[in-house]
């Protein structure tokens, strides 16, 4: 071929791919879709039953800004979400009768006694009130996270369309919808700002005076919309559950064009033949995380100012201030599992055939970064922490109220913080533990006459640390340990000894309740917790009842030695010595500790009870393998085979069926080297637990599968918990090739890790302080002496 021929067919074949690959996917983080979620379609009013379209949708965040793209073409969707929008207020929940009551029930409990013990129990050891509302607290005092509302988009146009796409790409955290209409191409870019406190979203036209619309903001109950100095204003209350009406909210829409017209009637915004339009979206409520009174924000003029500052940027700033924070955040860590090129399918049809092929290494690096992306958008510095939905729901009544479950769920949103380097999204649940110490002291006196502080398995935004109004579930004493934990954990990966002082007296307070609480056990004289459950756990008692409450169960033994181990290592780095930690020493080395069963299943129990469900979704009793650290491979392998043996049990027996608990099993799996097990409760969730825009499904939705499974993922590839760095400590032969870089380790440490034909091939270790690096890799161990910012280059 010719220079002038091959010229004209180059660029041909440059025009031609550059048409093909016009708004196409790319081969890299990117959630998209050919065909949009139906933004007309009604929400049901049912709280417990999710919304397939609303599924579809993709998810913005800012942290205290949530919101729902659903990209439709004529009639566009975007629902809302801010983070302190509840319903409900405080509330007096402890029950002064629940202390006398608790040595009775011990005494039946070391007796045998289970039916009497659990009969007082359920009688005595709850709430007073309403509670929770058995998990529709809507209308109750306890309350409800639940929607902002609406920003509805009207095109007023019915004409067919084509070339439609929609995405939502993670590097940038931007979602995008593109079509053409009567030979028109028109886009939408959507992102919330985090620097600006903003929802922004552009529309654009390839032909000028394209562009009219009309908008509204609605929401299902109490709200009025109005217009008042060229904004779009809808505000309200909600009710505080005790017939009057608490917090207060505002949401201000302002349009921006270039061309055309504008104009605000009555409750809408309406565009007129513009070229381009931006529009700029505030919200926020009169919530302040203070107890008790949790009130206080001047959000009218919080929101005012945002719009203001906002509407005197451009576009390109707003986006480039945007991309700046975000990316800061997101591109700390890359995974790559596929050096081959990637087929280029919609995400709705990598799921679809999931579930048939059980095998897609994109999908897994895609489920693992969006982990970290729903991380960052639920959870920034100063925010809330991220809750049950994360920061999106689109209900009035959210399942379980969207609230803080504390017996698992909302610490698995956090496993991935650290190691997953997001260590800054870790800090809005310690404001929140911070927080609850007030009223959590007065609930360990009232219902306990014990020192310190205690929570239950659930909180909310109001301060509740009290039972739940059902001992069964409700009597979760193990759950202040458990959430306590998350203190010490981050000071490992970080070093940071101020954040430490600051949170010291939070650990103290946790462990003074459980110095209290723990007594002696007649039979074995060591230290049990009780009356406890196994979370949300039966067993089969010697007098033939079922029964949840028991004394010494494998769960909160484990949390609170934990607790303990994490206080005395707090009191060691911080040069405390008094006679609290000699007491909290000598009470560890007393406290009962997990037990091997005659079938050699570590035991849930102090006494080997029948499970009634053998495939219960909670495996609480292997908390010591993960996230705990006191039953390892290294240390105590003959309890990590037992714990090995229980969690097969469980699974066989059906365990493992909801998003969450599936996504659990893949730590669990990885803690105890069982690379393909790993694998295949991975696969679970991808496969059976994974909605079309990759939110996890319990079902209903809960966000925490998403971040459990983003955890599970890098402990298949980096453990640091027994005091060394296991280098791919569970890599799937699935996963043949690979690398993946800025992974945390405890004591301070960046990791990069590449491997091919299913081993390692080399690793960077980078310290952020002085120390010395312990390596494993199989049977190969390192040691090296690093100074702070000092890089150790491994190879086999």
């Amino acid at each position: 071929m010719k220079f002038n021929q091959l010229y004209l067919f180059a660029a041909f074949l440059f025009l031609v791919l550059g048409c093909q690959n016009a708004d196409q996917p790319k081969s890299d983080l990117k959630l998209w879709y050919d065909n949009p979620a139906n933004a007309s379609a009604e929400d049901d009013k049912n709280g417990w039953k999710d919304d397939p379209e609303w599924l579809k949708a993709l998810p913005l965040g800012n942290g205290s800004l949530g919101a729902m793209v659903f990209g439709d073409v004529n009639t566009e969707r975007i629902q809302l979400n801010e983070e302190s929008m509840w319903s409900g207020s405080v509330d007096d929940n402890d029950n002064p009768e629940a202390r006398e009551a608790q040595l009775e029930i011990r005494r039946l409990l070391f007796e045998g006694k289970y039916k009497e013990a659990t009969q007082l129990t359920n009688k005595t050891q709850v709430c007073k009130g309403a509670g929770s509302g058995h998990g529709n607290g809507s209308t109750v005092p306890f309350g409800c996270f639940q929607t902002l509302g609406d920003l509805r988009i009207d095109f007023h146009n019915e004409a067919e369309y084509q070339n439609y796409y929609r995405d939502l790409d993670l590097n940038t955290a931007v979602a995008s919808v593109s079509y053409t209409q009567n030979d028109v191409h028109f886009k939408r870019e959507i992102f919330t700002s985090y620097p600006d406190q903003v929802l922004v979203a552009r529309f654009t036209a390839d032909k000028p005076r394209q562009l009219s619309f009309s908008c509204s903001l609605d929401r299902p109950e109490y709200f009025s919309t109005t217009t008042e100095d060229d904004q779009l204003i809808m505000s309200g209350a909600l009710v505080d559950g005790k017939g009057g009406k608490n917090l207060e909210y505002m949401a201000r829409l302002k349009a921006v064009n270039k061309g055309g017209e504008l104009a605000y009637n009555n409750s809408e915004l309406i565009v007129r033949n513009a070229d381009e339009v931006i529009l700029l979206l505030s919200a926020s409520t009169d919530y302040v995380l203070k107890y008790p009174e949790y009130k206080g924000r001047d959000y009218k003029s919080i929101t005012a100012k945002n719009i203001e500052k906002a509407a005197a940027k451009s576009y390109k700033q707003l986006l480039a201030d945007h991309l700046t924070e975000y990316q800061a955040y997101f591109s700390r860590v890359e995974l790559d599992l596929t050096p081959e090129e990637i087929n280029p399918v919609p995400t709705d049809k990598r799921i679809a055939q999931f579930k048939e092929s059980q095998h897609d290494n994109h999908l897994v690096e895609l489920m693992f970064q969006y982990g970290r992306y729903l991380l960052i958008s639920s959870s920034r510095p100063g925010c809330l922490p991220a809750n049950l939905q994360g920061v999106w729901a689109n209900k009035i009544q959210t399942p379980w109220n969207a609230d803080y479950h504390t017996d698992v769920n909302v610490q698995m949103n956090y496993w991935p913080a650290e190691v997953c380097n997001l260590s800054e999204m870790h800090e809005p649940l310690f404001d929140l533990v911070a927080s609850l110490v007030e009223p959590g002291t007065k609930t360990a006196q009232v219902q306990y006459g014990n020192r310190g502080w205690v929570v239950h398995p659930i909180t909310n935004i109001w301060g509740y640390t009290s039972p739940g109004e059902a001992a069964s579930w409700g009597m979760h004493t193990g759950a202040s340990a458990w959430i306590a934990t998350h203190i010490a954990e981050h000071y490992r990966f970080t070093g940071d000894k101020e954040f430490l002082k600051t949170m010291y007296p939070v650990l103290k307070g946790a462990v003074a309740f459980y110095l209290d609480w723990l007594v002696e056990d007649p039979e074995t004289g060591k230290l049990v917790s009780g009356p406890a459950v196994s979370p949300e756990n039966t067993f089969l008692a010697p007098d033939g009842s079922r029964c949840q409450i028991s004394m010494g169960p494998a769960h909160d033994q484990e949390v609170i030695w934990q607790l303990f181990t994490d206080f005395m290592l707090a009191s060691d780095e911080l040069g405390i010595s008094d006679d609290f930690v000699k007491q909290t020493t000598e009470a560890r080395a007393n406290l009962a500790g997990p037990k091997i069963g005659s079938d050699g299943r570590l035991m849930e129990w102090a006494h080997e009870f029948p499970e009634v469900e053998p495939g219960h979704r909670h495996i609480s009793h292997l908390f010591a393998v993960h996230p705990g650290e006191q039953i390892n491979l290294q240390e105590t392998p003959d309890l990590a085979a037992a714990a090995k043996k229980s969690l097969d049990y469980r699974i066989e027996n059906g365990g493992g069926h909801t998003g969450w608990s599936a996504a659990w099993l893949i730590s669990q799996y990885a803690r105890l080297g069982e690379a393909e097990k790993a694998e295949h409760s991975l696969n679970t969730v991808l496969a059976k637990s994974t909605s079309k825009n990759l939110f996890g499904q319990h079902p209903p939705f809960q966000m925490d599968a998403n971040f459990g499974t983003t955890a599970g993922i890098a402990e298949m590839l980096l453990q640091s918990h027994a005091g060394v760095i296991e280098l791919l400590p569970a890599l799937p032969a699935d996963w043949p090739a690979g690398k993946v870089s800025g992974l945390r380790a405890r004591g301070g440490y960046t990791v990069d890790i590449v491997w091919a034909e299913g081993k390692l091939t080399s690793a960077k270790i980078t310290a952020d302080r002085d120390g010395t690096l312990k390596l494993k890799y199989k049977d190969v161990d390192s040691e090296k002496d690093l100074k702070a910012g000092e890089t150790f280059h491994f190879s086999l």
